[in-house]
């Protein structure tokens, strides 16, 4: 959007209005566009920052810095990205200067610039962020103390200082920090000496290797510091003192060593930060981010006390991901924010890889199946599907495609292509970009011709039916047979729409299974390279005729596979006979697509659910398996059903839950599961009364002793079923859990309470978009103010609420709409709640682009649900 803003300058601290006629180095927006970031960058080279902070604990800081940079020419002026600051004083070259500042950036009009060496200096105040980014400050209301750390990506380095905030002007920096005297200050390098001063301490740091601005950090804080210098390099743990009894530095320590030496063995090239830094830190907005040598964790993920086994691996792969990033992402960036999928699909495949290879978790492909590339297939399957590769306008665009397909998609992409070039050919290109590109910014074409050229092959083909065509292809097996013999096989590949029309080359195992001896028994596997509509597979013709062929065997290719009618019946009827748990689980996913699709009942799967889950052995399956049993109740609720099928169906599921509980007192993962199961399905009078019990100890859960997760879990479930006396348990619990993660847990149990009142106050509060609330009990709201059981109080403000959307978005920022925009647009799985999304999507066409994509998936979802409701057999 544009907004016009009265430009002004500083000098000596007073504002003063700006000349007319002014001429402007770029449009006076809050973004960046790509055309003014690389007409800057063509420009200014050499770039390094001198950073002096004064942290107090307060709810602003001070800052001074100096950036010093080559300039081509003095044609036109040099601006400097500062978002919401106050700037005190403004000099160049050393002479104190009128310089113009809109709210975004500093204006520094080419008369006092020279062609060659220039210094800029900027003093200026400024507030903490509290919405994550920037230099986040959170107070600890466990024991008051102050938190700060900041993220920078995309480009929010520049709400802590003054830069050019885009990737391809990468620079060094040089840091000193006043921070009070009980807190660690910790960047990409290590201090080089602390002097005390008074109340404070002075934090002096070596100058860092060249790095662009969002790979760059600064935290600060009373942390609770954890050290380990039995490796290569030294490693540090940090996290809130108030958090410190639930971390186990001994597990994030072992698991960095092994991935530090798995990826300098895979790449070839040393670590090259000397140090190695992980600091857990709370209202985080993502997973982690991977901040060279000071990577940042989501406290509300990674600092859980008594991780599951299913924790701990998605811990473990996390880190592997980060670590990648130190590499493919911190030493050799992508030019502009349109190669950000390279980045993290390639963390994405490497974090999965090194995990399988160089830990315990050596089942995380199929983990990475059932989780990330599902996410991908559904996004792939949406009405706003995008390509991997897509344009990036302008940074205000930079996260729009921060998706399943940036990163799962492309995960997989990487993932295939490995496969077609071979193991070692495709390890030993990425070492040749990584050593060709070291310390410089590279674009796609760069990679892929390093590929290409390790190879000996021509990729461009492959590059334009992945990279930059969209949608997800399916396969299938067609056959017949003749005489107990396969007679002609083929696989065939089919476009998802005319309006996605492509096919793609891909390299997939196409396997034959017969039933023998009460066992599912692999007869063949032919690894096949197929390309077009069909793909003649001869090596199958004579094969025994069997009861199931799965032509994406142990995943090699990205495809949706649609089983042959013989072999979903087997899928549907055969499930506890297959040994193979990835095979299972892909047999899982077809049925499960197949309710997606409307072509297998609901009912029919819960059936199947029903029959076999309390069967499934496989720790990480069964996560899977019971993730599609509470989507499949998800349904159910957003239906509204209320027959007779409806309340057999919940009870039955409540007694699977509850048995499974009951059936696994000696292994307390699997146990967690089922009970994680029984607090989502439990909705029946006794079942809730026993959800109470357990709360207050006079129900045995077999055993289990409840964490506090669990506690708030139980107390939000009961709250969002109205429970006798749910509401005081929340204050009762946050009397007694004084923690960040207790607020923001009494946040969600409040707002999910069936009452018309409490969600017009939670509305109101989060659509305040100048609300005092962090935003992270904000963003608790938006995902806990509407479950699916509750559609008929959604549809009390429905129409009010998507009218107003227009105007939340225009007024609002891209971080709180990427929050908003998925979580907060009605939906009642209705044909009325389709014509509604029907007719906003024609009228509403000025959207952002994340909150019309948005707009158009809860569409096309709704549009699923109801169809999902059509197609059920039983009683509707």
């Amino acid at each position: 959007m544009a907004v016009a803003i009265a430009s002004a300058f500083v000098f000596g601290g007073a504002v003063h209005a700006a000349p007319a006629k002014q001429a402007q180095a770029r449009a006076e927006t809050a973004f960046l566009s790509q055309d003014d970031a690389f007409a800057r960058s063509a420009r200014i080279a050499n770039v390094d920052y001198v950073l002096d902070f004064t942290l107090t604990g307060k709810e602003t800081f001070a800052g001074t810095t100096t950036v010093t940079f080559d300039l081509k020419d003095t044609k036109s002026a040099v601006t400097l990205d500062l978002n919401k600051a106050t700037v005190k004083s403004v000099s160049v070259n050393g002479k104190p200067v009128q310089a113009r500042y809109n709210d975004w950036f500093i204006t520094v009009d080419p008369a006092h610039l020279a062609k060659g060496r220039n210094n800029v200096t900027v003093a200026y105040e400024r507030l903490h962020s509290t919405n994550g980014e920037g230099l986040h400050r959170m107070v600890d209301p466990a024991d008051g103390r102050v938190y700060t750390y900041s993220h920078f990506e995309p480009v929010a380095a520049q709400q802590m200082f003054p830069l050019f905030d885009q990737p391809d002007l990468k620079a060094s920096y040089t840091v000193t920090v006043t921070a009070p005297k009980d807190w660690h200050v910790v960047t990409t390098t290590r201090e080089t000496k602390i002097d005390d001063a008074g109340a404070n301490r002075r934090w002096t740091f070596k100058q860092t290797k060249r790095l662009s601005p969002y790979n760059f950090s600064l935290h600060a804080g009373p942390y609770q510091v954890w050290e380990d210098n039995s490796g290569k390099y030294p490693m540090r743990l940090f996290a809130r003192q108030s958090l410190a009894k639930q971390v186990v530095p001994a597990d994030w320590f072992r698991q960095t060593k092994a991935g530090m030496t798995f990826f300098e063995e895979y790449f070839g090239i040393p670590y090259q930060f000397e140090k190695y830094d992980q600091l857990i830190v709370p209202d985080f907005l993502y997973g982690a981010m991977e901040n060279a040598g000071a990577i940042t964790f989501a406290e509300a993920r990674y600092g859980v006390a008594n991780m599951t086994a299913d924790q701990k691996q998605s811990m473990t792969e996390v880190i592997m991901h980060e670590m990648a990033h130190q590499w493919f992402g911190n030493l050799v960036t992508m030019k502009w924010w349109n190669g950000l999928w390279l980045n993290e699909s390639f963390a994405s495949f490497m974090g999965i890889l090194a995990t399988t290879e160089s830990t315990e978790f050596k089942d995380s492909w199929q983990k990475f199946y059932q989780t990330g590339k599902q996410r991908a297939y559904i996004q792939d399957q949406t009405a706003s599907t995008h390509p991997i590769e897509v344009p990036v306008p302008s940074s205000s665009n930079a996260f729009d495609n921060i998706d399943a397909i940036t990163y799962s998609k492309g995960g997989a992409a990487l993932k295939q292509l490995r496969h077609l070039l071979g193991e070692e050919v495709f390890r030993k290109g990425v070492h040749n970009y990584l050593v060709k590109y070291s310390w410089q910014n590279a674009t796609l074409d760069d990679f892929i011709n390093t590929l290409a050229k390790t190879a000996g092959r021509d990729l461009s083909g492959w590059t334009k039916e992945w990279l930059y065509h969209a949608g997800v292809n399916t396969i299938a097996a067609n056959y017949s047979c003749s005489n107990g013999k396969i007679k002609d096989f083929t696989l065939t590949q089919a476009a998802p729409s005319k309006e996605l029309p492509t096919l793609r080359e891909q390299r997939v195992q196409v396997a034959a299974f017969k039933i023998d001896g009460g066992k599912l028994s692999l007869v063949k596997n032919v690894p096949v390279t197929y390309k077009g509509a069909k793909t003649a597979v001869k090596e199958l013709d004579g094969a025994a005729c069997p009861d199931l062929v799965y032509p994406n065997y142990q995943d090699w290719g990205y495809a949706k596979v649609q089983l042959d009618a013989r072999s979903f019946d087997t899928a549907r009827t055969k499930l506890s006979q297959v040994d193979d748990p990835l095979l299972r689980a892909m047999l899982w996913q077809s049925l499960w697509d197949g309710v997606r699709d409307a072509q297998l009942p609901l009912n029919d799967f819960i059936t199947v659910a029903l029959n076999n889950a309390p069967q499934e052995k496989d720790y990480t399956l069964l996560g899977d398996v019971l993730g599609k049993v509470v989507q499949s109740k998800a349904y159910l609720d957003a239906m509204r059903l209320d027959n007779a099928y409806a309340k057999q169906t919940y009870a039955a599921l409540e007694k699977m839950a509850w048995d499974g509980v009951l059936a696994h007192k000696a292994n307390a993962d699997v146990q967690r599961r089922w009970f994680s199961l029984y607090v989502s399905v439990a909705s029946s009078p006794e079942a809730l009364a026993r959800l109470a019990g357990i709360l207050d100890g006079k129900v045995d859960a077999a055993g289990m002793e409840l964490t506090q997760d669990q506690r708030w879990a139980l107390i939000a479930h009961l709250n969002r079923y109205n429970y006798a006396g749910a509401d005081g348990l929340i204050a009762k619990e946050s009397a007694r859990d004084k923690s960040d993660a207790g607020q923001v847990a009494a946040v969600a149990a409040t707002v999910s309470r069936p009452d018309p009142k409490v969600k017009a106050e939670w509305v109101g509060k989060v659509e305040d978009l100048k609300t005092p609330l962090p935003f992270s009990r904000i963003r608790t709201a938006m995902g806990s103010v509407f479950p699916a059981e509750q559609g008929q109080l959604s549809e009390l403000e429905a129409d009010a609420r998507l009218a107003r959307l227009p105007a939340i978005d225009k007024a609002a920022g891209p971080v709180y709409m990427r929050a908003y925009a998925i979580t907060m647009i009605p939906t009642a799985c209705t044909p009325q709640s389709v014509q509604r999304l029907s007719r906003a999507a024609d009228q509403m066409k000025d959207l952002s682009a994340f909150t019309r994509r948005s707009l158009l998936d809860t569409l096309q979802n709704e549009q699923r649900c109801v169809a999902i409701k059509g197609a059920m057999t039983a009683p509707k």
